[in-house]
């Protein structure tokens, strides 16, 4: 059966982001930045004010003071006059010089106005270095600083040379220049930058550009920013002056750095633009957070898991192969994995340790440290030990060090307390992750053909013991590091995410901070979240949409992931054995697929053909082919028989990820994790379905080069009475404990006079998708909730392959 009608114009735009993949989503923001070109808009020179100088003026009496001070000032007297004026006076020769300078022309910097940390310049702008909490270092940044009105203090050192009235001037805080935030700060402002080799336009052509632009070009590579070089190097192998440069760790770039970041008005990361560092030995490449996310979703999907479990030994040691085992003692595993997200550092590290026996060898201390995708920059050691005690001692004490907690308390009673800029553990679980344990793509084939189930049968249980769909949701939602498995965390773990989480959504909820101070707690509470659910792209969270995608839907997929592992185990041998069927048994659900001539298969096609509209991805369109139907039987949700007696029956549609579908079957449903006033959330701890293929077929989609998708049909009874809602309720607390149904009304609705029974009193609210009465409703379509698990049962698992169907135009075009 396949679907293709055309999708309704209204479907909401928030809604069509919703359904992108991280790979689509950078896809379309890719082409929309190459359609319109960020520029900023160029501003008068006065910015309206008549009483202030013109930018021209100040940036030439901003560099006659550098001019001054760099020709009569030492760094150690620069440094006096920092500490004189309460500034950190930290940091190389050329970082004094900076901060001394600004200090001297614009005044002293104030504390932070959101955590009253302390505010220091690094060039380009001014950067926070405190703290909202020990987890979170402050992420505030800008590039007009609050300063402090009171004059400069110089020392009487200074006060003698030769500069002193030139400084003076600048003392009183009434006549200090001030920078203007209508006029727009020169994005190479502070670099030194050299260049290499023959480029697009010649050397003194760029060297004016540079300028022009607030940089400085240097014709030595000694102290500069970035090397800018031909693309042509690369083939070349570069000249003396790129092989010095590689040799002093200065970046070598691209001539596209200097475009861009001129087009731009802002300079770019340089490590988007390296062009030697992969050409070294085993060379760098570009950090996975530096790349396009398209480029690093495709690098990450393919990556080999390194850790898979509290008993795995990480690849890199390849002592794997040799035998080697995670070594145990007193019921301890010596077998530890950290992680720390600092965004106010710009730290996204994971840590490493084992120790692991090899037979008829010594004990191995085994220490990794480094960024997510930056492999090649990692800090890496394997120690040999021979005696053991000391072995233990070592790593004991590498703990202490990272984590600033004792080793045994948490080993022993789970007990830690996160310190500033410490790793945290990310306990592991006795298991093995499905993206290593589950089935690979050669064994696919095999295991279906040595399996006893029915055909239909083996079929589908092959795709719920394959690597790929787990592999997928972890990569949509950038857990995917191959250093952390995050597909096989402890229960102690998933309930401090969760924890996390509730203090979170209860936090946004009620706060009555704002503006500066509402941006701390959103940050703090973000860099909380990817410390315990280590992303490979973490970011700061907005809003409450931004929450359920990447922090509830992220935990319950990973929750749900994770019972997977453990019903999939270690997949990797022979399959001559047959481990579908022993899976399929394992999951105690009978799972019988329907003829396609049966009046129930052509029921559920006939309810799908009416109710669904196809997925919009960016300007594509998906349509659906139903494969196959299957009717479910759990034992782990109330049967058939019990069900039909209670009242108010509804056969409803209920989303799903792949990924979560054995853990359906396995444990029946579970009630959304938190309560947000976003669509799928907004009812509370509910499970939520919907009437409408449509909805469902959202969370069934993976991506374009992964078109099968399950859909659900579950049995909910809704009780005796059913709440209708047309806003987010604003107490889900009552509703969660009165357990009555909800329905909420959508802008869309199916048509009544279609709707029909099934058997047993069963309700199929079947029909045309039409407009409804409710055009200001924050859903597309109606969506019911269920507070009771046992009022719910899964019926029939619909497997779909989603279809392009095209490009879909603007009906006004």
């Amino acid at each position: 059966m396949k679907v293709h009608e055309t999708r309704s114009q209204a479907h909401a735009a928030m809604d069509d982001d919703k359904m992108m993949t991280r790979k689509q989503k950078a896809d379309q923001h890719k082409l929309q930045e190459s359609e319109q070109s960020p520029k900023k808009p160029k501003a008068e020179n006065n910015n309206g004010h008549p009483d202030r100088k013109p930018s021209d003026k100040v940036d030439a009496e901003f560099k006659e003071l550098c001019r001054a001070t760099e020709e009569h000032l030492s760094v150690d007297l620069m440094q006096e006059i920092l500490e004189a004026n309460g500034q950190d006076s930290s940091g190389t020769p050329g970082v004094v010089t900076t901060k001394c300078q600004d200090l001297l022309f614009y005044g002293p910097l104030d504390k932070c106005p959101i955590c009253n940390g302390t505010i220091e310049f690094t060039s380009t702008k001014y950067k926070c270095k405190g703290a909202y909490s020990e987890w979170a270092s402050c992420t505030f940044s800008t590039k007009y600083p609050p300063r402090r009105e009171e004059p400069i203090k110089l020392p009487d050192s200074v006060l003698n040379s030769p500069v002193a009235d030139l400084l003076k001037k600048y003392q009183d805080p009434t006549r200090r220049p001030r920078k203007d935030p209508g006029i727009a700060d020169k994005p190479l402002q502070g670099m030194v930058i050299s260049l290499s080799g023959r480029l697009s336009r010649t050397h003194q052509y760029w060297k004016m550009e540079i300028e022009r632009h607030g940089g400085k070009a240097s014709n030595s590579v000694i102290g500069v920013t970035c090397l800018v070089v031909s693309p042509a190097e690369r083939e070349r192998g570069g000249s003396a002056k790129v092989a010095e440069a590689v040799e002093r760790g200065i970046p070598v770039v691209n001539e596209g750095w200097l475009l861009d970041s001129i087009e731009k008005q802002e300079a770019q990361p340089l490590s988007a633009y390296d062009v030697m560092s992969d050409l070294a030995v085993e060379g760098r490449g570009i950090p996975w957070d530096k790349q396009d996310p398209s480029e690093e979703a495709l690098e990450s999907i393919s990556a080999e898991l390194k850790l898979y479990g509290k008993q795995a030994v990480y690849k890199d040691t390849k002592l794997r192969e040799r035998g080697g085992k995670i070594f145990e003692r007193d019921g301890i595993l010596y077998n530890c994995a950290f992680s720390l997200c600092d965004m106010g550092e710009g730290l996204n590290d994971y840590c490493i340790m084992q120790l692991v026996t090899v037979p008829d060898d010594n004990l191995h201390l085994y220490y990794k440290r480094g960024r997510v995708g930056d492999d090649p920059n990692a800090e890496e050691r394997l120690e040999a030990w021979e005696n053991v005690d000391n072995a233990v001692k070592e790593f004991v004490k590498l703990f202490e060090e990272i984590t600033g907690n004792e080793f045994e308390p948490w080993e022993t009673e789970k007990k830690f307390q996160k310190k500033l800029l410490k790793f945290c553990p990310v306990d592991m679980d006795n298991g093995i992750d499905a993206r290593h344990g589950a089935l690979g793509l050669r064994q696919l084939g095999v295991a279906a053909v040595h399996c006893k189930l029915e055909p239909l049968v083996a079929n589908f249980m092959k795709v719920l013991c394959s690597q790929e769909i787990y592999r997928y949701a972890l990569m949509e939602m950038g857990l995917d590091s191959p250093d952390l498995p995050m597909g096989m965390l402890s229960k102690i773990h998933l309930q401090r995410c969760e924890e996390v989480l509730l203090e979170l959504v209860e936090k946004v909820k009620t706060m009555k901070e704002t503006g500066q101070k509402a941006e701390a707690v959103w940050s703090d509470y973000s860099q909380r979240w990817f410390t315990l659910m280590h992303s490979t792209r973490p970011f700061i969270f907005r809003d409450f949409q931004e929450i359920a995608d990447h922090a509830a839907a992220a935990f319950e997929t990973v929750r749900d992931i994770i019972d997977a592992s453990h019903l999939i185990g270690d997949m990797t041998g022979a399959t001559i054995d047959d481990p579908l069927s022993d899976r399929y048994n394992k999951l105690n659900c009978k799972v019988l697929p329907l003829e396609k001539e049966s009046n129930d298969y052509k029921m559920i096609v006939n309810y799908v053909e009416k109710t669904y509209e196809p997925v919009k991805v960016g300007e594509v369109s998906y349509g659906v082919s139903v494969e196959n139907i299957y009717a479910v039987e759990s034992t782990a949700a109330p049967s058939y028989d019990e069900i039909k007696e209670l009242p108010n029956k509804v056969l409803l549609w209920c989303g799903t990820r792949s990924s979560n579908l054995m853990r359906h079957l396995h444990k029946g449903f579970l009630p959304a994790v938190c309560s947000l006033p976003v669509p799928g959330y907004m009812f509370g701890k509910a499970i939520v379905c919907s009437d409408a293929a449509a909805e469902a077929a959202r969370y069934g989609f993976t991506a374009i080069d992964r078109p099968e998708g399950f859909l659900i049909l579950a049995i909910a009874s809704l009780g005796d009475q059913v709440l209708e809602v047309k806003h987010p309720p604003e107490d889900t607390k009552s509703l969660e404990e009165k357990k009555a149904g909800v329905k909420g009304l959508g802008r869309k609705k199916t048509d009544e006079s279609e709707h029909f029974i099934w058997k047993d009193d069963i309700k199929v609210p079947c029909g045309r998708l039409i407009p409804s009465e409710h055009k200001d409703s924050p859903l597309e379509y109606n969506e019911y909730a269920v507070f009771d698990p046992k009022q719910t049962s899964i019926r029939f698992v619909v497997g779909v392959k989603y279809e392009e169907q095209g490009m879909v135009m603007d009906t006004e075009e």
